[in-house]
């Protein structure tokens, strides 16, 4: 097994002093951030594997680091290179997983969720490539050296970085949550436009750089219409491996349903939300059921689905930010788990899960190329099939031509970012985003 570790030179004619990276003043590293770091000088230690695990004892050899050596962090600089006669039946290969605004709340709750290995499994070694800001450089840094501090064993890398070319070489997820929030007096449409040119840009650096079977999971807002922009600008990864987040929209269904039923919400299955993530989703209680049987067989109260219902799932984040003074990070980290281990895990038979996909191809009768919350399945091998067991009658369809229309209208407004012409923004109304005030 090989270990290497990183030193920095202190500077001419001081030898060689360690410095972890991670140390250091904020606007040195803000300066390091926008230009190519000088090659490090490296201690590369050479350990036999089972000679380690009996007393701890390393034989130090110098070398020279790659020049093409990533940015990484502090004692994730240690890599751990198990040659194939010392690889167990257990192990698996590494898994690369980018997170954007990983230096903000949601993030701050997701990224040791999945370093605890609650999302891909308790064998699954991974490594974070963690993409910020030249501002929230320092906060990224600050981020790291909490996940150095946490020891997880199964967190085997941990980089980080401004630039999505090279934060986003080679991985197998990207979590794209980095987004700009929603000022007062701005209109929808600006924030397609500002948020839009983030997902263009993030969805050339995936094309150029990242696995051919990437997974890409979009959840800052807009997500539905960022998601289109976002595998527009990847022509070479499959369409159908972008996603926009609705799990939370469908966990607060669940919850709604469960507590006017009276059981607990692991009860509650087949809930599916359809549309757009703002408030025109479509909260489906139609098919979904409790305890196996129709939510309308249980819960009689045909007004209350239809109005009290759906009108506290669409607004349910407006109404957390009323109690709570900012949007929601911990359920939207929770949520964004649910939505990974619905890939990464077989589908429960006959239940399904709602994610945000690409239409083109889609059973219902849905506007094809567009992204819209719809009912699917996975073998837990990352891919997912449209479920088409769902019934439709006129309540459901008419909501969610309403939240199509919505989507087609901010597919016009972003029709530059995505190579279909100018631009043409005459948005139905100016809906609100879950979560926004």
């Amino acid at each position: 097994m090989g270990l290497s570790t990183a030193y920095s030179p202190a500077g001419a004619g001081s030898g060689l002093v360690p410095a972890p990276l991670g140390a250091g003043a904020g606007a040195a590293r803000r300066r390091s951030a926008q230009v190519r770091r000088p090659r490090l000088a490296t201690v590369r230690c050479s350990v036999d594997a089972a000679k380690q695990v009996q007393d701890g004892v390393a034989t130090v050899v110098a070398a020279e680091a790659p020049a093409s050596r990533k940015e990484c962090f502090g004692v994730f600089c240690n890599i751990y290179d198990l040659k194939a006669e010392d690889k167990t039946k257990s192990w698996k290969k590494l898994v690369n997983i980018a997170v954007s605004g990983a230096a903000g709340m949601i993030s701050n709750h997701l990224l040791f969720k999945l370093a605890s290995g609650e999302v891909f499994g308790q064998d699954q070694p991974i490594a974070l490539k963690l993409l910020g800001s030249e501002r929230s450089f320092q906060a990224l840094e600050g981020v790291a050296m909490e996940l150095e501090d946490s020891l997880y064993p199964l967190l085997r890398e941990v980089s980080i970085g401004i630039d999505p070319y090279e934060v986003f070489q080679d991985v197998d997820w990207a979590l794209l949550i980095g987004a700009k929030p929603r000022g007062p007096g701005m209109e929808r449409a600006a924030l397609l436009d500002i948020n839009g040119q983030i997902f263009a840009d993030q969805g050339k650096a995936l094309n150029a750089v990242a696995s051919r079977n990437v997974k890409v999971l979009v959840v800052g807002n807009p997500c539905n219409t960022n998601a289109l922009i976002c595998l527009k600008n990847a022509p070479n990864i499959p369409a159908k491996n972008f996603h926009a987040l609705t799990r939370l929209d469908e966990n607060r269904a669940k919850c709604q349903l469960a507590l006017k039923a009276g059981v607990f919400y692991d009860k509650v299955s087949n809930v599916t939300i359809w549309g757009n993530h703002s408030t025109t989703q479509v909260p489906d209680f139609l098919n979904a059921k409790i305890d196996g049987r129709p939510v309308k067989e249980v819960i009689e109260d045909s007004k209350w689905l239809e109005e009290e219902f759906t009108m506290t799932v669409q607004k349910r984040g407006g109404a957390l930010i009323q109690k709570w003074g900012r949007s929601s990070a911990a359920s939207t980290a929770v949520s964004i788990v649910d939505a990974i281990k619905s890939l990464v895990t077989p589908t429960p038979e006959g239940d399904w899960f709602s994610t945000g996909v690409y239409t083109t191809g889609n059973p219902y009768g849905i506007a094809e190329d567009i992204v819209f919350s719809m009912p699917c399945r996975s073998k837990g091998d990352g891919d997912y099939e449209l479920a088409t067991d769902v019934s439709m009658d006129d309540f459901l369809w008419e909501r969610i031509k309403k939240s199509e229309a919505e989507l087609l209208a901010e597919k016009k407004c972003v029709a530059h970012l995505t190579g279909e012409g100018d631009a043409f923004c005459d948005l139905p109304e100016d809906t609100m985003l879950p979560g926004e005030k």
